[in-house]
C-alpha cells in the first residue's frame, strides 16, 4: 500500500509525566499535540518549543503527516510504513487521527526513513 506524506511538520518532542499529573497546557500551542494517560504515566507528543522543561523529555524527533483524509477503515498504512522502516532498523512513534496519521522519527534518521519509505512505492511531498 503506497501512501503520500504532504510535508515535513517540524520538530518535536515525547514527554513523560507522573499519571497524576495535570494536563501541560502550553503543549497544546504547537501544530500538534497528543496526550495519552494510562494508571503508569501521562505521555504527552508536542512541539519542541511548547514541552515542558522541569519533567522527563526527549527531543529529537521529526514529525511526518500522511496525505489525508484517510477512511478509517484502510487497513495496512501504519504496518506499511513500519515495516519499511523496520528494514533499515529505523524505529517510529506513530499518531493516528480521525483524518490521518503522523509518524515521528528520530531527527537524525529523517533522511534515511523518506528514502526507506520511497524504495517502498511511498511518495514525500516536502523538504527535510
Amino acid at each position: 500500500m503506497a501512501v503520500a506524506f504532504v510535508h515535513y511538520i517540524g520538530a518535536f518532542s515525547l514527554v513523560r509525566l507522573p499519571p497524576d499529573s495535570p494536563l501541560p497546557m502550553g503543549a497544546f500551542a504547537g501544530r500538534l499535540c497528543a496526550i495519552t494517560r494510562t494508571e503508569d504515566e501521562l505521555s504527552v507528543i508536542c512541539d519542541t518549543e511548547h514541552a515542558p522543561s522541569s519533567v522527563r523529555v526527549e527531543h529529537g524527533w521529526a514529525c511526518l503527516k500522511v496525505l489525508g483524509p484517510l477512511d478509517v477503515a484502510i487497513v495496512g498504512v501504519m504496518s506499511s510504513l513500519a515495516g519499511a522502516l523496520a528494514e533499515v532498523n529505523i524505529a517510529l512513534l506513530a499518531i493516528s487521527t480521525f483524518d490521518t496519521d503522523y509518524v515521528l522519527v528520530r531527527r537524525e534518521h529523517l533522511e534515511n526513513a523518506i528514502a526507506a519509505w520511497r524504495a517502498a512505492g511511498h511518495t514525500y511531498n516536502g523538504a527535510a
